[in-house]
C-alpha cells in the first residue's frame, strides 16, 4: 500500500498543470524514452497509454503503427491530448478501476503514473486484466530514495514534509501480478539554476506534495535563502535525483 492518496486532488493538480506539462517532463521524457527501450523495438497492434498526460508517449506509439487509446485521470490532460490528436481513442479513467473489457489491449504502457495509485497491487492488476494473452505491461514508477536534495534542502527549514513518499523497490516487486516480470532500476538526475526552479519543475508537471494534502504555503526571503544554501549543489547547479523502476510484464 502507498500513503492514502486523494485521487480528486491528483486529477486537480494535474489538471492546473496541463498547459505548463510539456514544457517540464524533461523526467518523463526520459523515463519514457528508458521504458521503450526496455521493449526491444517489439510491435504491437492495440496499445492502451495508461495515464498519457498529454500524450507525447501516445503519439510515439501512433507513430509506430500502432492504434492507440489515452486515458487520464485528469480531464485537462486528455483535452490537451485530444487538442494535439495524440491518439485514436480517449478515455478517462483511474487505473485503480479501468473502463475497459479484459484482454483489449496487446501492450499497456504507463510511463510515471502508478506511483498515484492508493494500491499499486490492484492498479498493476487492472493492467494485467486489460492486456491479451500474450501481451505485454510495461510501467515505469518512482522509487524510496527519490528526490534526496529537496528532502535536505526542506529540512534547514521546518521538519514538515513537503514532497510525496514512494514505496520501495521490494514493495513494488510484490505487488507485481505473479507472471513473467522482469525490472530495471536506474537513477536520474536533473540539474537547474537554482532552488526555485527545481521546485518549480514539480509544480510544472503537477507533482506537488500530495500524500499529506496540498499545502498553499509561500516562502519568507529568509526561509528561501536557508533552503538554498542546505541544497546539495553539484558544479554550481541545483540538482533532483530521482530512483525509477522500469517493469515489463508479459501477460499469460
Amino acid at each position: 500500500m502507498t500513503p492514502a492518496v486523494n485521487k480528486r486532488a491528483v486529477a486537480a493538480a494535474f489538471g492546473r498543470a496541463a498547459q505548463s506539462y510539456d514544457r517540464f517532463a524533461e523526467l518523463q521524457r526520459l523515463s519514457g524514452e528508458r521504458l521503450l527501450a526496455c521493449l526491444q523495438g517489439a510491435a504491437f497492434a492495440q496499445v492502451l497509454d495508461a495515464g498519457c498526460g498529454t500524450g507525447a508517449f501516445s503519439r510515439r506509439w501512433r507513430e509506430l503503427g500502432s492504434e492507440v487509446t489515452a486515458m487520464d485521470l485528469s480531464a485537462q490532460m486528455l483535452t490537451q491530448a485530444r487538442r494535439q490528436q495524440t491518439a485514436h481513442r480517449y478515455a478517462q479513467g483511474d487505473i485503480e478501476a479501468l473502463p475497459f473489457a479484459s484482454e483489449s489491449f496487446d501492450l499497456v504502457w504507463s510511463n510515471l503514473v502508478v506511483q498515484w495509485c492508493e494500491n499499486l497491487s490492484r492498479g498493476l492488476g487492472e493492467l494485467y486484466r486489460v492486456t491479451r494473452s500474450g501481451g505485454r505491461i510495461a510501467f515505469s514508477t518512482l522509487v524510496e530514495g527519490s528526490l534526496p536534495e529537496l528532502h535536505q534542502a526542506w529540512r534547514a527549514v521546518d521538519e514538515n514534509p513537503h514532497a510525496n513518499r514512494f514505496l520501495s523497490a521490494d514493495a513494488i516487486a510484490r505487488a507485481c501480478p505473479e507472471s513473467r516480470v522482469a525490472l530495471f532500476q536506474e537513477r536520474i538526475t536533473l540539474t537547474f539554476p537554482d532552488a526555485l526552479s527545481a521546485m518549480r519543475s514539480l509544480k510544472g508537471i503537477g507533482a506537488t506534495h500530495l500524500h499529506d494534502g496540498r499545502q498553499n504555503r509561500t516562502l519568507t526571503r529568509r526561509e528561501l535563502q536557508r533552503l538554498t544554501l542546505a541544497w546539495p549543489q553539484r558544479a554550481g547547479g541545483f540538482p533532483l535525483s530521482y530512483h525509477l523502476i522500469f517493469g515489463v510484464i508479459e501477460r499469460d
